[in-house]
């Protein structure tokens, strides 16, 4: 629950600014069109924001492994990039936004590939990934096409100035592709948790093993 702490914590700084952001940016209460790409952007934000806590909380209340020196390490870099997200807000800036958020959903994958790999060496796991396959390579095709799509239509929006419609469904596109990160995650849980259930002595063990 260490990694949780310091995500918490990083996660408040990180929600402040971006209340920061929304107090301070005259351009946001205008009824132009770009004022509607910036709130969106700041609804974009805040999904992302807290996708990052529900990944985390869900892997540290649902998984036992031995955490490395990367483990403590990942919440203050992961952090500092949602403080680059928030900050590159607004129509000055669209391009880094979006390389910020490719950026973000890189890391988020690679720490819970990390994780699971870890999760799956501890014993205590074992009811769960008995019956789930180690990720592959083909596992990860999507992922790494969301990341380039997302970097690219950063460049591409950092070179050319491009703030119309095309802007406008960047946004849309990246906001549903957070929503469907949500979904995947809550799937994730209650397969895990039927699988859990599946193996009722496992609870047993362990109860007594901590009795022990």
């Amino acid at each position: 629950m260490v990694l949780l702490t310091l995500l918490s914590i990083v996660q408040a700084l990180a929600l402040e600014l971006l209340w920061s952001h929304v107090r301070e940016a005259d351009y946001l209460f205008g009824w132009t069109w770009m004022s509607a790409i910036s709130w969106l952007q700041i609804g974009t934000t805040f999904l992302g924001l807290i996708l990052i806590w529900v990944v985390y909380a869900s892997t540290a209340m649902r998984f036992r492994w031995v955490p490395t020196t990367s483990d403590s390490v990942y919440p203050f870099v992961i952090g500092l990039m949602e403080f680059v997200l928030v900050e590159v807000l607004g129509p000055d800036s669209f391009g880094l936004w979006l390389i910020a958020m490719a950026i973000i959903f890189g890391m988020m994958v690679r720490v819970s590939h990390k994780t699971m790999r870890r999760a799956r060496q501890d014993a205590d796991n074992a009811p769960f990934f008995s019956q789930v396959g180690p990720a592959t390579a083909r596992d990860f095709v999507i992922q790494t096409a969301i990341v380039i799509a997302l970097i690219l239509a950063g460049l591409y929006f950092e070179t050319t100035g491009d703030r119309g419609v095309l802007a406008l469904l960047a946004v849309l596109a990246t906001a549903t592709l957070l929503l469907w990160q949500f979904v995947e995650a809550s799937r994730f849980w209650a397969r895990s948790v039927a699988l859990e259930s599946e193996f009722p002595d496992s609870d047993s063990q362990d109860i007594n093993r901590n009795s022990g």
